[in-house]
């Protein structure tokens, strides 16, 4: 007669879950990663040097705290 056959479902990890813990686990050293590179960066690195400021900037940032520029 009519035989039934029962599927059991393969027992292990959901491939779903595989995946999604290979990406968080990627994605969590890369994070980590740049933290630590980051902070190594900070300590080792020398400070950045400010760009000089120009005459004309100068001059506007005069007037506008009511210092008239020298030669005016």
């Amino acid at each position: 007669g009519n035989k039934i056959i029962y599927q059991t479902e393969a027992k292990g990890f959901n491939p779903g879950l595989i995946v999604l813990l290979v990406v968080g686990g990627l994605l969590l050293t890369f994070l980590v990663g740049n933290y630590v590179l980051y902070s190594y960066a900070q300590k080792t690195l020398p400070p950045r040097k400010k760009k000089p400021i120009s005459k004309k900037k100068m001059k506007k940032e005069r007037l506008k705290q009511g210092v008239s520029a020298p030669g005016e």
